[in-house]
């Protein structure tokens, strides 16, 4: 089973930028797709973005595009989410995931998931 492990997370200024790590463990790292969730109270747990095996296909939901960007590094078994220009409506707990399946881009594409990182933008 792939552990996963989230960093990063922290209180910042509406209009600031946050950089999320997720470090993975116990599975090969590049056999399986990456990505970032999160959830806010009151809020269903939804899909912020994810990345192909190789890193070259990734996926943002239209509220991020523009503003987050994800990436990773197979070789530190790492992936990344660049968070710009945040938004209040940005705070919540984010997650890193994983997944063993073609896809990257749906939710249900992804099987394994970390503790979580708060993420919290203030106005």
């Amino acid at each position: 089973q792939v552990q996963l492990v989230e960093s990063g997370g922290g209180l910042v200024q509406a209009g600031n930028s946050l950089r999320l790590s997720c470090a993975a463990s116990g599975r090969t790292f590049s056999s399986v797709v990456m990505g970032w969730f999160r959830q806010a109270p009151g809020k269903e747990r939804e899909l912020v973005a994810g990345i192909s095996r190789s890193g070259v296909g990734t996926y943002h939901v239209d509220s991020v595009k523009g503003r987050f960007t994800i990436s990773r590094d197979n070789a530190k078994n790492t992936v990344y989410l660049q968070m710009n220009s945040l938004k209040p409506e940005d705070t919540a707990v984010y997650y890193c995931a994983a997944g063993s399946g073609l896809y990257w881009h749906r939710s249900s594409d992804f099987g394994s998931w970390g503790r979580g990182t708060q993420v919290t933008v203030s106005s």
